[in-house]
C-alpha cells in the first residue's frame, strides 16, 4: 500500500477535534501557519521551511468537508501531488482520528511518504493532543 494510514483515539470530544483541523488558527498552532477555510473548494498554502526541491510551500484545495466526521484536501508541494483526509468517529471516551494521506505514487515518492509517515504520527501524537490539551474548554 502507497498511503500512508494513521489512526489515533483521543480523549476530546469529536467537535473540538473538528476545531483543531478546520480553524486556520488552531491548525496552524500544531501543524503549520496556513490560510485554510473550510469552505468545499477553498484554495490555500501552508507555510513550512524550504528543502532541496521544495520552496516551502505546500498547496491545497478543500475537497470534501462533512462537519464534524470529514475534512479532505489536495496537499501539493516539491514532488508530491497527494491528497490528505481525516475521519473522525465518535467512540467511548472520546474521538478516533483516521488520517490518509494518498497518492504517493513512484520510486520518487518511496522517501517522502516514508518520512511524512514518521511526521504525520508524532504530530497527531504530539503537537494535536498537546493542542487539544491546551485549549480553553470554555470553563
Amino acid at each position: 500500500m502507497r498511503d500512508i494510514v494513521v489512526v489515533r483515539e483521543v480523549a476530546f470530544p469529536r467537535e473540538m477535534v473538528w476545531g483543531a483541523l478546520t480553524d486556520s488558527r488552531q491548525l496552524g498552532s500544531w501543524l503549520m501557519p496556513n490560510d485554510f477555510a473550510p469552505k468545499m473548494g477553498h484554495r490555500f498554502t501552508f507555510q513550512t521551511k524550504p528543502a532541496p526541491g521544495f520552496d516551502g510551500v505546500v498547496r491545497c484545495e478543500v475537497l470534501e468537508l462533512r462537519a464534524p466526521e470529514r475534512v479532505a484536501f489536495t496537499w501539493r508541494g516539491g514532488p508530491l501531488d497527494t491528497v490528505v483526509s481525516f475521519d473522525l468517529e465518535e467512540v467511548p471516551g472520546g474521538t478516533r482520528i483516521t488520517l490518509r494521506h494518498a497518492g504517493f505514487a513512484g520510486v520518487r515518492n518511496l522517501v517522502p511518504r516514508i518520512v511524512m509517515g514518521f511526521g504525520w504520527r508524532s504530530l497527531l501524537a504530539r503537537k494535536l493532543v498537546g493542542h487539544l490539551a491546551g485549549v480553553d474548554h470554555g470553563a
